[in-house]
């Protein structure tokens, strides 16, 4: 698995994703994030969707990246220049449970930590996302965005040291939204538990 920052913010990186195999693949186009992916070149499996495959755009527009697995967006804190910001995080729906969000984000922080960032944000909307951050070393702050959003972070060089009570009280929070029958049963899974191990370089999972 090779994992390739296209470029920081300023660079204007832009990366075009099928969207029927990405979540949030329109979001990876606009030039105002950094990019960074996971790369594998196993074969395409086919696709079970029945719109279009995306075609023509700007000449601008790179082409159709079909070695990509995982792709992150990011962005510097506009208040805060020692802070970056995860904003989208998506994995190819037929790679998805691989472990692959975390390691994504786990690479991202440490190359970010290179650049002289010193911290790591990202807010999560649901409890998967939430779990695959802890197990990328971040941490909930207790805090939410303004769109109800679960804060999240982590010093860009290392994994934050989570509580049992600090982990549970975000959980909590999504037990609280009324959330769908998927959501209900995995927060039932990790009712009193510990937060997930770090996957850390040279991990499975």
């Amino acid at each position: 698995m090779d994992f390739a920052v296209l470029g920081w913010p300023e660079d204007g990186p832009r990366l075009r994703l099928d969207y029927r195999r990405f979540a949030y693949a329109g979001k990876f186009v606009t030039a105002q994030t950094g990019k960074a992916v996971l790369r594998d070149d196993d074969s395409l499996p086919p696709i079970d969707d029945e719109r279009p495959p995306p075609t023509g755009g700007p000449e601008s527009l790179p082409p159709l990246a079909e070695d990509v697995v995982a792709a992150v967006a990011f962005n510097e804190d506009r208040t805060d220049d020692t802070t970056l910001w995860i904003r989208y995080v998506t994995v190819r729906r037929d790679r998805r449970g691989e472990g692959l969000g975390p390691e994504l984000l786990r690479r991202t922080a440490d190359v970010a930590a290179t650049r002289g960032y010193e911290t790591v944000r990202i807010a999560t909307n649901n409890p998967f996302a939430y779990e695959a951050c802890h197990k990328a070393g971040f941490g909930f702050t207790g805090r939410e965005t303004g769109m109800a959003e679960l804060v999240l972070e982590r010093p860009a060089d290392a994994p934050v040291s989570v509580s049992r009570e600090t982990y549970q009280s975000g959980l909590d929070r999504y037990r609280a939204r009324n959330p769908d029958d998927r959501q209900r049963s995995f927060l039932a899974t990790r009712d009193g538990s510990d937060p997930p191990a770090f996957v850390g370089e040279g991990d499975d999972d």
